[in-house]
């Protein structure tokens, strides 16, 4: 749960504006670096600002192949929603 310190929040929300911008730095080293880093910095920056979750809900409305790709990366409740067969056991 966001933090109601306004403070903290910013500090949040920079740090993960930070990891994203470093990814493709990270990246360059072998392995998968970038990907972790990039998810981790979307994580916070969707977490602390209301402008950046409504930027990416936008996305995802427009976009819903790669929004649900990007809710299983982020392992959001939202991607058992979005499937026919959430709530079936098998």
């Amino acid at each position: 749960m966001p933090s109601s310190n306004p403070a903290w929040r910013l500090t949040l929300l920079g740090t993960g504006i930070v990891l994203m911008v470093v990814s493709p730095v990270v990246g360059i080293i072998p392995g998968p670096g970038g990907i972790p880093v990039f998810v981790a910095g979307l994580a916070l920056t969707l977490r602390n600002s209301r402008r950046a979750k409504r930027i990416f809900v936008r996305a995802k409305r427009r976009w819903p192949k790669l929004g649900r790709i990007a809710d299983i990366g982020l392992r959001r409740k939202g991607r058992l929603r979005s499937r026919p067969d959430a709530g079936k056991a098998d």
